[in-house]
C-alpha cells in the first residue's frame, strides 16, 4: 500500500488553526434580551390569521453573528406574521455576551455545546450547566414550535448548506427555502443530539418541522446574505409573511440534494485530512484517502464523494466529516 504521507506537504499533519479575518460586528441585542414570552431572548408575535408557529432562532452558538445580525435587522424592521404565530430566538446569550474578535472561536459556548443536548434523557435528567439550564429553559417555547429554522455558520471554509435531518417534512423545508442550494439529510453527532434531532422534529410520522442552515463563514458578510434569503424561503413557504421591504426576492429552489452515508468520527488526537478540504467539494473515485486517523485511513465508499462541512481539526470524539451520496 502506498504510503500518501508527505511531511514537505504537510499530508496527514493537523491543519493548523489560520487567523480569521472577523468582518461582522456583534449587533446590539439589549432591546431584545428581556423577550416577551416569559423565555429571555425570545420575542413572539402572532397574526389574527390561524398559521403554523414558525421559530427563528440564532446564537445557538454564541460566536456565530450572522444569524443574530438578520433576528435583529428583522425585528428593528418591524417584520410581523400575516398569519399565524412567529418567534425570534436568541439562544446562548451568555456565551455570545463573552465574544471576542481578537479570539473569535473561544465563545462557541460557555460550558458546553447547546446543541447537543437536545435528548429528552439528558433534559430531564440531574446534572447542570449554563448551556443544559438555557435549554430546559427555552424547551417550553420550542415544544410550540411547528417550523423552526437554526441559524448557524461554519468555521471551516465550504458552500452553504441546510441540514434536514432524516425526515421527509425536514427535507421538504429545507428543499422549499431555496437558500442555501444543497439540502443534506443526516442523522446528526455521536456526541449528541442537535435541536433538529429533538423528538418534536425528528420523530417519524409526526408534524413539526426544523432545519440547520449553515450559512457560510462565521464571520464572512455573504454568510448574512445567505441567512436573510433562508429566513424569507421559509417565510414564503409557509406563508407567515408572503412580502416585506427586509426580505430579499425569491430565490429559486436548490439544484442539490445529498444523503449522508458515512460520519467519520475521529477516534484519535491525531486525525488529520491529506489536504485542506473545502465542505461541498466532491472526490471523483471510490476509495480515495482522504484523511488519516492516527495510523487508520480514511477512504470514500463510492464514487462522487460529497464531503460535508469537513472540521480541519477535530478532538477526539467528534464528527470529523461527513460522506454523502448526491440523490439526483
Amino acid at each position: 500500500m502506498t504510503d500518501t504521507r508527505d511531511a514537505a506537504h504537510g499530508w496527514g499533519r493537523p491543519v493548523p488553526l489560520p487567523h480569521f479575518k472577523v468582518e461582522l460586528s456583534p449587533p446590539d441585542l439589549s432591546a431584545w434580551l428581556p423577550g416577551n414570552t416569559g423565555v429571555a431572548g425570545f420575542t413572539s408575535y402572532a397574526a389574527e390569521a390561524s398559521g403554523p408557529h414558525v421559530v427563528l432562532l440564532g446564537l445557538t452558538h454564541g460566536n456565530e453573528l450572522s444569524g443574530a445580525i438578520v433576528l435583529d435587522r428583522l425585528l428593528r424592521a418591524g417584520l410581523r406574521p400575516e398569519r399565524g404565530r412567529l418567534t425570534f430566538g436568541f439562544a446562548n446569550i451568555a456565551a455570545f455576551d463573552s465574544f471576542d474578535p481578537a479570539q473569535p472561536t473561544a465563545s462557541r459556548f460557555v460550558d458546553e455545546d447547546l446543541n447537543r443536548l437536545w435528548d429528552p434523557a439528558v433534559l430531564d435528567g440531574p446534572r447542570h450547566s449554563r448551556e443544559l439550564d438555557r435549554a430546559r429553559e427555552m424547551r417550553p417555547m420550542i415544544d410550540t414550535a411547528d417550523v423552526l429554522v437554526d441559524l448557524h455558520s461554519m468555521l471551516w471554509p465550504s458552500d452553504p448548506l441546510i441540514l434536514c435531518g432524516t425526515t421527509p417534512r425536514g427535507r421538504a423545508l429545507a428543499q422549499a427555502m431555496g437558500t442555501p442550494g444543497l439540502a443534506i439529510a443526516d442523522s446528526g453527532h455521536l456526541s449528541g443530539r442537535r435541536l433538529i434531532d429533538y423528538d418534536r422534529f425528528g420523530t417519524p410520522g409526526g408534524s413539526a418541522h426544523a432545519v440547520l442552515v449553515e450559512a457560510g463563514q462565521h464571520w464572512a458578510r455573504d454568510t448574512v446574505t445567505t441567512s436573510l434569503a433562508s429566513v424569507a424561503g421559509t417565510l414564503r413557504f409557509t406563508n407567515t409573511v408572503t412580502t416585506h421591504p427586509a426580505l430579499p426576492a425569491r430565490r429559486p429552489p436548490p439544484g442539490r440534494y445529498a444523503e449522508v452515508t458515512d460520519v467519520v468520527t475521529a477516534t484519535t488526537g491525531a486525525f488529520a485530512f491529506m489536504r485542506g478540504f473545502q465542505g461541498g467539494e466532491i472526490v471523483p473515485r471510490r476509495n480515495t484517502v482522504i484523511a488519516l486517523d492516527g495510523e487508520t485511513e480514511i477512504r470514500t465508499p463510492y464514487d462522487n464523494c460529497l464531503l460535508v462541512m469537513p472540521n480541519l481539526r477535530p478532538s477526539r470524539g467528534h464528527t470529523a466529516v461527513r460522506l454523502a451520496r448526491i440523490v439526483p
